[in-house]
């Protein structure tokens, strides 16, 4: 049954959201474009001052990377943007729900995390070599991407992300900010693997779009998309429990 209610939800709810769209897009206060200037977020100059804190923490938990869990065993409605191991993760919090497991093994990171005003997800984004994530289109415009470089392989320039027609590259301990719902893509044609600090913070709004946004949050949170990768997370947790003692 919940499987024969999954597609009706997410076809009726995209079409909703597709009408929220453009009034958010109308009441943005950053403006409504692919990639936004570090500079319209404040806060991101503190994670960047402190970024070698979080990478410590990082490779720490990389030392376990093959026994992370990847993205499609988090979210299996995402398995057609990843297969086998390229992309694995590491999770703190996504929309309400927290990872404690997580948060107590990276706790200087999570100090800083909670830092971040109308941060909604957060988890470590561990790219194979040689990866590609396909293009695609995130479903909320409520919310904006963060990315902030952690381990950028060389040459830089053979690792970005195109949103809409524009190509970015990660550097290390730098931040950035772009829209997700633009059709975007990912490569990582490097011998080297690519992580980042991935989040997804609330998009600065008008009022009272502002307000309506919340609520729609409030919505996503509750519904079996989140419930259901809370519960993979939580398997996983149980036995990560048991490996890393």
């Amino acid at each position: 049954m919940k499987d024969q209610l999954r597609q009706p939800l997410m076809k009726y709810g995209r079409m909703l959201l597709q009408q929220v769209q453009k009034a958010i897009g109308r009441a943005s206060a950053i403006g409504d474009q692919a990639f936004f200037p570090p500079e319209q977020f404040p806060w991101a100059r503190h994670i960047e001052e402190n970024w070698t804190t979080i990478r410590e923490e990082l490779d720490v938990v990389l030392t376990r990377r093959e026994d992370l869990p990847n993205f499609q065993d988090i979210s299996p409605d995402q398995k057609h943007l990843a297969k086998g191991d390229n992309w694995k993760t590491f999770f703190f919090f996504a929309y309400g729900l927290e990872a404690p497991g997580n948060c107590a093994r990276c706790p200087r990171t999570m100090e800083l995390l909670k830092t971040i005003p109308g941060a909604k997800t957060a988890f470590f984004s561990i790219l194979s070599p040689r990866m590609h994530i396909p293009h695609h289109c995130g479903p909320y415009k409520g919310v904006i991407r963060y990315h902030l470089g952690l381990v950028v392989p060389e040459p830089k320039e053979q690792c970005r992300i195109r949103v809409a027609d524009e190509i970015a590259h990660w550097e290390e301990g730098k931040s950035m900010f772009f829209d997700d719902t633009f059709d975007h893509e990912v490569w990582n044609d490097t011998d080297g693997m690519r992580v980042v600090l991935f989040m997804d913070v609330l998009r600065p709004l008008r009022f009272p779009m502002s307000a309506i946004n919340e609520l729609i949050i409030k919505i996503i949170a509750a519904s079996p998309f989140i419930r259901d990768a809370k519960q993979n997370h939580e398997a996983w947790e149980q036995k990560m429990a048991q490996l890393w003692r």
